[in-house]
């Protein structure tokens, strides 16, 4: 087989690992940060929208304005059912955390200075990461309402 001059270096991997988990989590919190705006944004608008349409005699105005309420309530409820909001924080912390590694290996500081084989530090680093915030992600996703834990409910008979 002929060399063609393209040898993938362990350096290499590790380094594409970094990329694209930096790149992902970058990606990710910035599309959770904009789906909390724009909920938050609807909720906001709506609630502002209510008194009026109920109390400037609008035609069909209280209709209207519980329509609005049921908005509302969707709303909000998509919200606490994502968490739009603690994901964008969570990922913006990760993809921030991660490029700290980067620029912490790259100029051969912090744990990198003098470190034996910076190279496995590095990946080692970046996956203990990774896999936290996959644990705390999944830890938040399992978690019950507080209506269906049984004790947090223990006080009422």
């Amino acid at each position: 087989m002929a060399d063609t001059g393209t040898s993938v270096t362990g350096s290499d991997i590790t380094l594409a690992r970094l990329e694209a988990q930096i790149a992902w989590y970058d990606r990710k919190s910035k599309a959770n940060q904009r789906r909390f705006k724009v909920l938050k944004g609807i909720t906001i608008i709506s609630a502002a929208v209510i008194p009026v349409l109920s109390t400037a005699g609008i035609a069909h105005g209280t209709q209207i304005a519980g329509g609005l309420g049921v908005l509302i309530a969707i709303v909000e409820g998509l919200q606490q059912l994502n968490q739009y909001q603690s994901n964008w924080a969570t990922y913006r912390s990760t993809a921030e955390s991660l490029k700290h590694e980067k620029y912490l290996f790259l100029a051969k500081a912090g744990p990198y200075l003098g470190a034996e084989n910076a190279l496995a530090m590095l990946a080692e680093r970046i996956e203990s990461q990774v896999s936290q915030e996959n644990t705390k992600w999944v830890t938040v996703q399992s978690q019950k309402p507080v209506g269906q834990n049984p004790t947090a409910d223990s006080s009422v008979s």
